[in-house]
Formats: C-alpha cells, structure tokens, sequence
C-alpha cells in the first residue's frame, strides 16, 4: 500500500497541456488534406500522404477546387461555398484516379476552409446501411438496461463488436478530471484496466475541449510518420493552420509515446457528453495499427450519441427523484419551524430529518452563541472553532463544502473520523450563524493505471511509462457532497432567512403598534392624572374646612365618615401623584453623569430617617463603585427599594437592611436585601407591574407604582431588575447598570 502526496516537480511536465495540439502542422498519413480560401476556393495550403498524386494531377498550391486533383472536387463547389464557419459537411465518396475511392469532408472555420479526403480501408463497408443491424440491436438492449452502469457495460460490447478492437473501455470523468474505467470488453491480448482510475494529467484541459468538439478521434498507428503541411509563398508567415476539425490532424507526439508506453499501435475515442459537458469516453485500443473506416466510425458515433443520451436521461431521473425525496424533507421542517417562535430549536427537534436532508451522519446548529449538536459530530468547542474558521473564509459566500477538511484546515484532523466532511450554510450576514452538516472519513483503497505522479526522466517533455496497477489508500476524507445536497442546503436556508425576514417584520409591526399605543397610554395617563390632582386636593382641603367648623356638632358617626373621606382622597391624591411620576418617568429626557453611589444611597438613606422613627435597624452599606447614569431616576430607584425594604421590615424585631454589589463581565449588579415579610416566589412576576401588590392594602400601605417606576428607569438605562424572596423570611431585589449605558426605550 502507498499513499502520495501531489508536490511541485522540478521538471515542467505540464507544458503537454500547452502543446500546439489544434495546430500541429501536419497529418496523419492516410489521405490529404486542402486549406482553400474560402473567399476564391483557391488552394493556399496542401498535406499529400501519396507523392504521386503530384506526379498525376500537379500540385494543387494555388489552383481552384474546380480543377484540383484532375476535378475531381468541381462537383462539390456550391457546397463548399455555402458551409457556413464553424460547420463540417460529409461530401460522399469520390474517385482520384487509380487511387480509389475517398471520403471527402469538408469543415469551415475562421479563416480558412479544410477539405480533407481519407484513403480508402480494406473491407471497408459500402455504406452507414450495412451496419444498421448491428446499430438496431443495440437501440433495443438499450431499452432493457435499468443503470448507467448497464448502459456503459452495454456499449463496450457493441463498440467493440463493430470495430474489431483488442479491448474497449468507457472511461468516466470525476469532478477533478481524474477518470476512472467504469466498463470493459476485450479478447485478452491487452491487458484489464477495469476500475483502474488515471490521472487528469493524462487527458489535460485542452485535450479534453477538443474531445467535445470532435465526437470521434482515430490514432491507427502510434509509429506513424506526418505528413508536413505545405503552403505557398503568399502565406508563408500566416499564423499556423487550426486543424481541430479534421479527423486526419496529426497529435500530439508525447500523446503517440504514451500509447507506445501503454503496448497499443491504434486507438480510437468516442466522446460522451452530458448537456454539452464531458461526462467521458469510449476508448478503444489494438495492439497492432489498425485503421476504422468512415462508415463505422459514423455508427460509433451515433452509438455513442444515444449513449449519451441515455446517460443524460438517467442520471437527471435519478437526481430528480432525489430532489423529489429532499424536498419532502425540507417541507417537514419547515413545516416545524415556521409554527414555532424558536425556529432553530424546531430545527433541531426532528433530527432524523435534519441529517436525511443532506445525508449526513450529525449536525450541528450555530445561533447566537448558542451550540446544539446532532447526531455524531465535533464537541462544541471543536464545533465553535470551525465556525470561527468557516467566518473567515468569506469568499466561499453563504455555503461552504469541503469532502477533506482535516486536509483544508489542519485542527480537523483531530476529529476527521466523525467530520472529514462538512457542508454549511451561513444563516445570519450580522452573528456567526450557521448550520453545519458532517460526513466521517471513509478509508478506501483506489486503484490507479500506473503511478499518477509523472516521472521525472530528465528529457524536456515525456509522459509515464508505467501502466502497472498502483494503490493509493485515502484517508481523511468523506463521500463527496453532491449537486442535491448543495442544493437541498441552499434551499433549506433560503428558506431560514425569509423565516427569519417574516418574523422580524413581524416583531417590526408589533413593536410600532406597541410604542404608538404606549404613547397615547402615557398621553392619556398624564392627562387623567394631571387633571385629577386638584379635585382630590379639593376634596382634602374642603373635608378640612368642614370639620374646622362644624366638627363640634357632629356626632360620633359623622364624623368617622368624614374622616374615611379625607383618608380616601389623600390616598386617591398620592396615587395620581405616582401615575404623573410614573408617566412623566417615560417621557423625560436622560441626563447620564459619573455619580458616587455610596453617596446617593447614604442621602437617599438619610432622608428616610422619618419613615422608621423609633425603630432600630442595623443597615449594612459597603461602598459601591461609580456609574454612568441619570442622578434624579437613580434617585428615585434607591428611594423606592430602601422605602420598601424600609416598609416590610416593620414587624420585624431585630430588622437588618443590607445593600450589596457585584460585577459582571458586562454589567454592575447592586441589590437590597432585607429579613422583612418577603413574598412568594409563585408571583415574582407581577412585582414589577403596575398596580401589582403581593400584600392586602390593609396591611402595607402604598400604590404599586414604586417598583413599576424602578423597572422602568433601570430598563431606560439598558439594565434589568429581578427579585428573590421567601415569606416570613424576607426579600431581595437587584437591578444593573451596564458598563456603556443608554436610553433603551
């Protein structure tokens, strides 16, 4: 067993795939091939395999396609003046004189139009029609082969049976340009390469573009001598000739030694394509030269067409039944995420759908900071490091997919067994969102034609020598991903993002309809309140005026009566109060200074001295660093918490209010802790609502406006409050100030 590694050779060995291959200026020596002007049809260029056409018929160099070759051509003129460029024209058989009988085509390109005729073959077929038998029984086995597989295995036979090769493959191209021998037929002169896999070296790009221009290329001599191109002096410095077209174009010498290397005199490629693209080719080899007549080269090709074809049509019936399959999952989870407010929680609450989707084996969902694993995948940490590596690779754009990771990024090898694959989508351009999909290494042993790193032999230019069977064991890689699931991922996330645009509109409209009903609920709350306030201190004053003078006269009754409705009207007047200072707390503006917190408690503490006259309590106050606040809100914060603390403290004997502080890594965090009646935690909820009251008005007197005021001011700071408490035993209340304040509301 070997393993290599691709590395950077001394020797340039890839100047093969810049080779002159379109423009060899020569030919293979089985015919001959004009350049005319298309404009005069006037010979300007001439390759003759056979010396003696020149002694019979002169040499055409400057002569017209009427007269050239004895005129042998004149009947094809309207033809070869009406080929539109970029074509090619079969022109039938025609006779040169005691040379027999050639095939004539013609092919136009840019410049230039290239006639070329091919010697004859022995036992060459009369026509394409002799062969249609054979061509018929393979469009019928065709119709029963239910895999691609089948079809290839199916051709090799029926290529080979038409053109009497030693051995026909069908050699299939992977995403890489590496080709892999999927079907074999032979007689066993040369030897199997049967899923034998060979380099893209071999094939370079600009060999495999000329195999999709020409369908059909025939080598029938790998020792064959060329035929030079030969032009006449007015063209002597044009740029070289364009000889893709033409079957009888000369290759590429490192390609001719590359078959002498492999033990084959002849072969011949039959092109396979798929939507236009190469999917792969039927090779043929012969130990021998052997040449292929026109007529079963067309058949080959025609077989080779339907082979295409029916590749096409298998393998897209194959990708949409899966499509099909994928998007039954896709609208699973949707259908679960969409009904719940935290989408990616429903994401992941149907798993096996979420690993089906893309045919993974874990999945790992990335949000907010927060990471929740599937399956059989990285830990989070491992998790969260590939995150922060997929966000700086911002050029791959929303997906990334890699089948090697431990090769991409080196700190995947510690977990390639579970995650040698792994395909992602961002779900967020603003937070480092993703969700990640994960395939484990698949150890595998490939078997190539030969060692596919070329060797290094000293000589400017050679291709390998050795076809021996060589085993390369790969490791740290996963099975691909393919198109269906790059698709299936992008469609899933697609459809998260127009989740995510939905429910952010969503919140958008609620949170405009919300602050515009706010508004008018603290428009219409000053208002009432402001109105309020003098007809309750009327009530208060006029009750005074009354039992001032006429007190003496009122019996006992009358005046317990007028003494509820002072008591009543001075608590509606206190409660106005806290509703003005509760609505004009969300609309005045913040003022935010460095202020001393030990201060402001300490005066805040000293100025409620009057609530507890009598009392004893031991206060415990540390001192409690600066902030960044508003000084009269905070005020009012501290006032409320002390004079509760304060307040439910009263029927305890050996009172204690304590006031603390704590940091975060964002935030300060003070509280007020006291050993007062406390509350029950079922209701910590209500404490900081309007008008929510844990105790009988009866017993603590007060509006339930004072907390309500302290989460508000706390909330305009961009802080939070929070409680603790247990009855009999007492009650904590926190609030925080963040390091960088500001007006939240």
């Amino acid at each position: 067993m070997s393993s290599w590694k691709v590395s950077e050779p001394a020797l340039d060995l890839n100047s093969c795939a810049r080779e002159p291959i379109r423009t060899p200026g020569a030919i293979q020596p089985y015919g001959l091939i004009l350049v005319l002007d298309p404009a005069t049809l006037r010979v300007k260029e001439r390759a003759l395999s056979r010396p003696d056409l020149i002694e019979t018929f002169g040499d055409p160099l400057g002569q017209t396609v009427d007269v050239v070759l004895g005129a042998t051509l004149a009947a094809c003129r309207p033809t070869l003046e009406a080929l539109k460029p970029d074509t090619s024209q079969f022109l039938g058989a025609h006779t040169i004189g005691e040379h027999g009988r050639h095939q004539v085509l013609a092919h136009r390109t840019g410049n230039d139009l290239i006639v070329e005729l091919e010697e004859p073959v022995s036992g060459e077929p009369g026509s394409l029609e002799d062969l249609y038998p054979a061509i018929r029984r393979f469009m019928g086995a065709i119709e029963r082969v239910a895999s691609t597989q089948e079809l290839c295995e199916l051709a090799a036979v029926q290529i080979r049976e038409l053109t009497g090769f030693d051995r026909t493959l069908v050699y299939q191209f992977d995403k890489e340009w590496n080709g892999a021998v999927v079907a074999e037929d032979g007689n066993g002169v040369l030897p199997s390469y049967l899923d034998l896999r060979f380099p893209e070296s071999d094939i370079p790009a600009q060999a495999r573009a000329l195999y999709r221009q020409n369908r059909v290329r025939l080598i029938a001599d790998s020792d064959y001598q060329a035929v030079p191109l030969v032009r006449d002096a007015v063209n002597a410095d044009a740029p070289p000739t364009d000889l893709s077209p033409s079957m009888l174009r000369s290759v590429s010498p490192v390609h001719l030694q590359y078959m002498r290397n492999m033990g084959t005199g002849a072969s011949m490629s039959v092109s396979l394509l798929r939507e236009g693209e190469l999917w792969g080719l039927i090779s043929c080899h012969n130990q021998a030269p052997k040449r292929v007549p026109y007529h079963v080269r067309t058949a080959c090709e025609f077989i080779g067409q339907i082979l295409s074809l029916q590749i096409t049509l298998k393998e897209r019936a194959a990708v949409v039944e899966e499509r099909i399959a994928r998007r039954a999952i896709q609208v699973r989870l949707l259908g679960r995420m969409a009904g719940d407010q935290d989408f990616m929680a429903a994401l992941g609450r149907d798993q096996q759908s979420l690993l089906a989707l893309t045919q993974s084996v874990g999945a790992a969902i990335v949000h907010r900071g927060e990471c929740i694993l599937h399956g059989e995948c990285p830990d989070e940490p491992q998790v969260m490091s590939l995150v922060q590596w997929l966000t700086a690779q911002q050029h791959h754009g929303d997906l990334v997919c890699t089948d090697r990771l431990p090769l991409e990024w080196a700190p995947a090898d510690a977990f390639a067994d579970v995650a040698s694959g792994v395909l992602a989508i961002s779900i967020s351009q603003i937070h480092d969102s993703y969700v990640l999909w994960f395939r484990p290494e698949v150890v595998r042993t490939v078997r190539w034609g030969g060692d596919p790193r070329k060797e290094d032999t000293g000589l400017p230019l050679s291709p390998r020598t050795s076809f021996e069977g060589w085993k390369e064991t790969v490791r740290k890689q996963s099975l691909p991903w393919n198109d269906v699931d790059r698709d299936a991922a992008l469609e899933l996330r697609t459809a998260i993002v127009d989740i995510v645009l939905r429910k952010a509109e969503e919140m958008a409209a609620l949170n405009e309809q919300l602050l515009r009903s706010n508004k008018e609920l603290e428009a219409f709350s000053y208002s009432v309140s402001h109105d309020l306030r003098a007809p309750f201190r009327h009530i208060v004053g006029y009750s005074e005026l009354l039992w001032a003078s006429a007190g003496e006269r009122l019996n006992d009754s009358e005046k317990r009566f007028l003494d509820t409705i002072v008591e009543s009207a001075q608590s509606a007047g206190t409660l106005v109060d806290d509703l003005l200072s509760f609505s004009q707390m969300g609309r005045s503006t913040m003022g935010q200074i460095a202020m001393d917190m030990t201060a402001l408690v300490e005066d805040v503490r000293h100025k409620l001295d009057m609530e507890y006259d009598g009392r004893t309590i031991h206060w415990v106050v540390p001192h409690l660093p600066r902030v960044q606040a508003d000084p009269g809100m905070l005020r009012l914060v501290w006032q409320n918490l002390l004079s509760n603390a304060i307040k439910f403290t009263r029927d305890t004997p050996n009172t204690v209010i304590e006031v603390g502080h704590y940091r975060t890594d964002t935030e300060n965090v003070f509280y007020v802790q006291d050993n007062g009646c406390g509350f029950d935690m079922r209701y910590v909820d209500k404490l900081f609502g309007v008008f929510q009251r844990l105790h009988h008005a009866d017993e603590y007197e007060g509006t339930g406006i004072g907390l309500a005021n302290v989460h508000r001011i706390i909330t305009r700071h961009g802080g939070r409050t929070w409680a603790e408490g247990q009855v009999g035993v007492g009650a904590k209340f926190y609030f925080t100030i963040p390091f960088a304040t500001g007006d939240k509301v």
